[in-house]
């Protein structure tokens, strides 16, 4: 679904949230280049289709980390339930199946301070769905 449209064009919410990170052999070639002098960071970010000031903080990165590869990305929120948590919860609803989201809610709020679309995504991530008044785990039929 696009999150901006005319008849011309139209940009995906995905194009502008993340941007891919450059190949490590890139980065690889790129550093080699300014280490042996091949040319002036200009004419270098020109030959790989770079911008100069991502040579200098490739540089900088690895002057100070001793690694070129990228950093993790830590983008967005994080999950209410992780580990442990995520573990007790999995076990409250197979215990507890007819329990509302409102309910575990609750039952979790002394160590998780969450909304109820929080323990929704929580039950998802553990493949739970809400049907006829239960939770029950997702069924693998395939196609026949």
């Amino acid at each position: 679904m696009p999150l901006y449209s005319n008849l011309s064009f139209h940009v995906l919410f995905s194009d502008t949230i993340c941007m891919k990170t450059y190949p490590l052999e890139l980065r690889k070639r790129v550093i080699r280049a300014v280490d042996n002098r091949i040319g002036t960071k200009k004419e270098i970010a020109e030959t790989f289709s770079v911008s100069t000031s991502w040579i200098r903080k490739l540089l900088r990165r690895r002057r100070e980390t001793g690694t070129l590869e990228p950093s993790a990305r830590t983008q967005g929120r994080k999950p209410a339930f992780k580990g442990k948590d995520l573990e007790q919860l999995n076990k409250y609803v197979r215990e507890n199946p007819d329990s509302t989201l409102e309910q575990i809610r609750e039952h979790f709020s002394g160590t998780v301070n969450c909304s109820i679309v929080a323990v929704h995504n929580a039950l998802k991530r553990l493949e739970w769905r809400y049907k006829k008044n239960r939770y029950e785990r997702v069924s693998r039929t395939g196609k026949m």
